[in-house]
């Protein structure tokens, strides 16, 4: 491929991926955390009827509708999970109860859901300060696959096996939590 070719196949290339994240961001300026299952922002909006169902079978009930200043997203299923996380139910049913494809169970199950980012203040976190503790490892519904303690009982995340429900989040003693979430 000639340069010029390259560059101009290059150039178009990062022109479209900027169009398209400019138009998702005009579609849902806000990111959520979103209940498991839940297809890729831009396709879940538009499936997304706003009907309920998944927040009605929802056991932990934390799954809540986004508030109606929340543009196209305003009534659509949402998690916070640093007040109420998800607690990992096996059979999903907030993803079965859904009459759309915004919410599938995968064939996998939770293998590869990631709902949000789990990261740990160290300087925050008491077992790195001395105390032991380890409630959040111990709380975790996915188990040493996600987050497990080391040799001197200190929290380790594993990024490829947590899910992001954020029940460690809410289990930490410190206040406030050691554990933060982001969006994945």
């Amino acid at each position: 491929m000639t340069e010029r070719r390259r560059f101009f196949t290059q150039t178009i290339g990062r022109a479209v991926q900027e169009v398209a994240r400019l138009a998702e961001r005009r579609i849902a300026p806000r990111r959520f955390f979103r209940p498991p299952g839940a297809a890729p922002e831009p396709e879940f909006l538009a499936l997304c009827t706003r009907c309920g169902a998944c927040i009605e079978v929802c056991p932990a009930h934390a799954i809540v509708h986004a508030a109606a200043d929340t543009g196209l997203s305003a009534g659509t299923p949402i998690l916070e999970p640093s007040l109420r996380a998800c607690v990992v139910c096996t059979d999903m049913p907030c993803a079965r109860a859904c009459p759309t494809a915004a919410l599938v169970v995968p064939e996998d199950g939770w293998a590869r859901i990631h709902m949000g980012r789990l990261e740990l203040d160290t300087e925050r976190c008491i077992t790195f300060l001395g105390s032991a503790c380890g409630v959040c490892a111990r709380a975790c519904p996915v188990g040493e696959r996600a987050l497990s303690l080391d040799a001197g009982g200190r929290p380790v995340i594993k990024p490829e096996g947590c899910v992001g429900c954020g029940v460690c989040v809410t289990a930490c003693v410190t206040a406030p939590s050691s554990l933060r979430l982001s969006l994945a």
